[in-house]
């Protein structure tokens, strides 16, 4: 196994922001800062010098901001992105920005763009980078054109019988999904026949602008779930950060719940959560969608959707950023195709209506 270090070169226009990020990417056994920069031009300058593995990335910086050097990076020398920023409604509109032009993932600042307590996020901030690491940065324009003939049908184990009904369809997603479901949603007609519930690992102060970005973007509706959110046809429910999403009937009417349970595998929202209600209320007449996320998260739910005959759906190593929750699910068994992301919308739309 490859002992080299992953280099990390860390952008901020904080002198005191580059030391703290610095000792945080230092503090862990596997990571080594290559060298810092106060700003995007410098940044451009050191990636070119010092040829880093990854950039963490502040936004709101002089000469030129993280959005206009993330875009040139992307161009001139594509590499793995993680943006720094603060959790404010200008700082998640900014985040989701980042996401849609080739950022990897990101980590909030915990108190504004000078955040002393930033150690409070240090073992999140390593895991991103770990996972990170290992994503495949291509443009996010050419998924479509590059990946129409790789598909993959699954035989999965005898002992797990298919419902042929869909009444719902439950997605979970994580590093890489905001971009990938703002490739796969907008691709959904008006009149998509079932509702659609979707867990994606992301803060509470940036579902919000997820769901109305994607909402804008799209024929579907998207909205951001709350308690007592009637599901219906053509209804898309993002799961709040904070707070795990339920799927519950109430007088033969399925609605949104949310939970305040503590986090599972570490995340909050889980797709475990989410799927293990899904079955309660629908059994087997589910599809499952586990698309692009380092982790395990959603495998536990597939399993015991799959369980009661439902058709699960793995997003494929060739379009995933990072293929840990896919193949979680693959290596479980309990996947009946592997699908590159251009061809799931059209999957999706298929298999409702069977």
């Amino acid at each position: 196994m490859n002992n080299r270090k992953i280099r990390v070169l860390v952008v901020d226009d904080s002198a005191l922001m580059r030391q703290l990020i610095s000792d945080i990417v230092n503090s862990d056994p596997r990571l080594t800062v290559a060298g810092t920069a106060r700003d995007g031009r410098d940044a451009l300058q050191q990636i070119q010098k010092l040829k880093p593995d990854l950039v963490t990335m502040d936004v709101e910086m002089p000469n030129m901001d993280g959005l206009k050097a993330l875009e040139e990076i992307m161009r001139v020398c594509p590499l793995p992105v993680i943006m720094v920023s603060s959790v404010t409604q200008q700082g998640a509109e900014t985040t989701l920005k980042a996401l849609n032009l080739g950022c990897v993932d990101f980590v909030p600042k915990p108190s504004g763009s000078i955040s002393i307590n930033i150690k409070d996020v240090g073992k999140e901030l390593i895991d991103k980078i770990i996972a990170a690491s290992t994503a495949q940065i291509k443009p996010f324009s050419k998924f479509g054109s590059n990946f129409h003939s790789f598909s993959h049908k699954m035989s999965p184990p005898s002992s797990f019988g298919q419902s042929k009904r869909r009444d719902i369809v439950a997605i979970a997603s994580s590093t890489g999904g905001p971009m990938a479901l703002s490739e796969l949603i907008p691709k959904l007609p008006a009149n998509f026949p079932v509702p659609i519930v979707i867990t994606q690992h992301m803060p509470k102060e940036f579902t919000t602008s997820f769901a109305k970005r994607l909402n804008d973007s799209s024929k579907v509706e998207v909205i951001e779930g709350f308690s007592g959110l009637t599901l219906k046809p053509g209804r898309v429910v993002i799961a709040p950060g904070g707070s795990h999403l339920l799927v519950r009937r109430r007088n033969g009417t399925a609605i949104c719940d949310l939970s305040d349970a503590p986090p599972v595998l570490s995340v909050k929202p889980a797709a475990n959560v989410m799927f293990l209600s899904v079955a309660d209320e629908y059994g087997g007449n589910v599809l499952c969608v586990i698309m692009t996320g380092m982790g395990r998260d959603g495998t536990d739910g597939a399993i015991a959707l799959k369980r009661l005959g439902a058709y699960v759906i793995a997003e494929s190593q060739k379009t995933c950023v990072v293929y840990g929750m896919p193949k979680a699910a693959v290596d479980a068994g309990v996947v009946d195709e592997i699908l590159p992301l251009n061809e799931i919308p059209e999957a999706m739309s298929r298999l409702v209506k069977c």
